[in-house]
């Protein structure tokens, strides 16, 4: 029995496997039992290949081991039978009684159906989005967030005390970018014309912050804007900036011309970028517990202390005036810079104080949700924890790749000509939140998405969120027109759910915890999505051949009670997802 008040069959059909193979094995040999699922019933409900793995150690055949690993079982209220079947395998017959009395248990702990202690409170920390605040979000943070969205929910399901947070790059230069970006927009709606760099942001909402400043403060800041082209080559005057140096030098120009005003615009475009970043995310569904500055690590002197520490243990050195990680200790393909010969820190530097203060903060276990493209960051992070004498393998990486939008049957264009992305905002307003959310987590999270618009829209079988939510719907009309009280149900004599079908959906309700479990131990939300659509087809088949309402009472009742904890374990899966379990459709 679970802290949650409910027998897991799965967990004590391991016990009682581990109490027979301690007969055959000494004490001090650990064995892994593992179960699965069987995919038919006739195999049974739970099926083992520990008689496989002992077979090397034991110098027996599988079968033979088998045989006396069940005549060695401990006896249980809930085992029917266990057979031997091909090989070795061992096949283990739930009772239907057991099925049949579960229901009560999913109908009195309703929302907390699912929920166990497996995480033992563990301290466990979620970073996930954490786009540069430069810009509306795009389609393909909006899939990092409905994943690490919905592992936070599973993860704080299954027993883990979790911390969602979203790392603000606030002291980039991303964001002098987008500062001068907005200035010079600024200028040009005072009459001061320079040509508009080409690596700047060129977004329609870099015009709509410079109006608004230019509301609030008509030509406050037109500052000597004949100085912001010192330094550069005359042609600057006549074809617009496209290198890197030469916008690196109009920002060092704009900071020196508006000297304290530039940190006024700075923070405007900074608040104005992440709230609309906050409320596009709180749409979608996702709230987070921490929004972590970037530049806080600055200020409190958490990247000078990071890299000092790499320092004292010899892991930098000095190159062509620069500062060097030796990440190639670490497996990584090449040394990193932490400091340039101008003595500004890298991005890279105040990633390593970031992680670094994670740990600091208590936390127990880290799980970043990153884009695929970050891939090749993987080893110099880890590399420079175990550098500073943390354990990298408490840093789990998960990799989401790029969803591609499908429309009619054909690729559709994933940006404008001025190189804007499709927004999350105008795809949540096309397809809505809920089929965002469930399509965005349908596969693993390192697959390709092919996210087919028409598909999220339509009102068919073949939509898997409309499908599951119809299920849930379903089961809503049925009890509404029962007109009774759900928790009546709790009491009915479920011993008349004896048809194939039933028992089947009974065993499918039973394993819900174990798939919460499964998605919390792999940091796989997906496996949620395909067991409520696998409970929504089998729910489906079943409403479509029987009748509910009859009037044996007994039986009515009983059917009632499975469909009424059907609904409950689509609300509550949906409900990790992020998506909402409508009762009407």
């Amino acid at each position: 029995m679970t802290s949650f008040d409910y027998p897991n069959f799965k967990a004590h059909f391991i016990e009682l496997l581990c109490e027979s193979a301690k007969t055959l094995i000494a004490s001090g040999d650990a064995v892994q039992i593992e179960l699965v699922r069987t995919k038919q019933a006739n195999h049974g409900d739970y099926s083992c290949n520990l008689a496989m793995q002992l077979a090397k150690p034991l110098h027996k055949n599988p079968r033979e081991i088998a045989s006396l690993l069940i005549n060695a079982l401990p006896t249980s209220p809930y085992l029917d039978k266990v057979e031997v079947a091909g090989a070795g395998f061992i096949n283990l017959f739930l009772k239907s009684s057991a099925k049949q009395q579960f229901l009560r248990h999913i109908l009195q702990n309703k929302e907390t159906f699912g929920h166990s202690d497996f995480g033992q409170a563990k301290k466990i920390q979620v970073e996930f989005v954490s786009a540069n605040p430069t810009g509306p979000l795009h389609v393909g943070h909006g899939r990092g967030a409905a994943i690490g969205a919905s592992l936070s929910s599973i993860l704080a399901a299954a027993g883990f005390n979790v911390s969602r947070e979203f790392y603000v790059n606030d002291a980039g230069r991303q964001m002098d970018i987008l500062t001068l970006s907005t200035w010079l927009r600024y200028l040009e709606l005072n009459n001061v014309h320079i040509l508009f760099p080409l690596n700047a942001y060129q977004g329609e909402y870099v015009k709509t912050m410079a109006r608004q400043i230019h509301q609030a403060h008509a030509q406050r800041y037109v500052h000597q804007p004949e100085l912001l082209l010192n330094g550069l080559p005359e042609i600057a005057q006549e074809a617009a900036v496209d290198t890197d140096e030469q916008l690196d030098q109009l920002i060092a120009n704009a900071k020196k011309v508006l000297g304290q005003d530039y940190v006024y615009i700075h923070n405007f475009v900074l608040t104005e970028q992440l709230g609309d970043c906050r409320n596009d995310l709180m749409e979608f569904g996702v709230e987070f517990d921490t929004w972590f500055s970037e530049q806080s690590l600055f200020d409190n002197g958490l990247v000078a202390h990071a890299i000092e520490l790499l320092k004292k243990k010899h892991y930098l050195y000095q190159q062509d005036g620069a500062t060097w990680f030796r990440s190639t200790d670490f497996g990584d393909e090449k040394d990193r810079v932490v400091q340039r010969e101008n003595g500004q820190f890298t991005y890279f530097a105040s990633d390593i104080a970031y992680h670094f203060n994670k740990f600091e903060r208590g936390f127990e276990q880290v799980i970043n949700i990153w884009g695929a493209d970050h891939h090749g960051y993987i080893p110099r992070v880890k590399g420079a924890l175990q550098a500073l004498g943390l354990d990298p393998h408490k840093l789990e990486i998960a990799l989401v790749q790029f969803a591609v939008l499908y429309r009619a049957g054909k690729k559709a264009p994933m940006s404008t000509r001025s190189g804007e992305f499709v927004t999350l905002r105008e795809l949540r307003q096309e397809v809505g939140k809920d089929a965002a959310r469930f399509f965005y987590v349908m596969r693993k999270s390192d697959q390709h998405l092919d996210f087919d618009l028409d598909l999220a829209k339509s009102q068919s079988n073949d939509n898997p969120v409309y499908y599951v939510q119809y299920a849930h719907a379903r089961v809503s009309s049925v009890l509404a027109q029962w007109d009774g009280e759900v928790d009546d149900l709790i009491v009915a004599d479920t011993v008349v759910l004896t048809s194939p079908v039933e028992l089947g959906l009974l065993q499918k309700l039973i394993d819900f915890p174990d798939i919460v479990e499964m998605a919390a131990k792999e940091f796989s939300p997906h496996v949620v999505a395909f067991y409520l659509r696998e409970l929504a087809s089998e729910f489906h088949s079943y409403y479509n051949s029987t009748r509910f309402l009859v009037p044996e009472i007994p039986i009515q009742h009983a059917r009632l009670a499975l469909i009424a904890s059907i609904r409950q374990i689509l609300k509550n899966g949906l409900t990790l997802l992020g998506v909402n379990a409508p009762d009407k459709m």
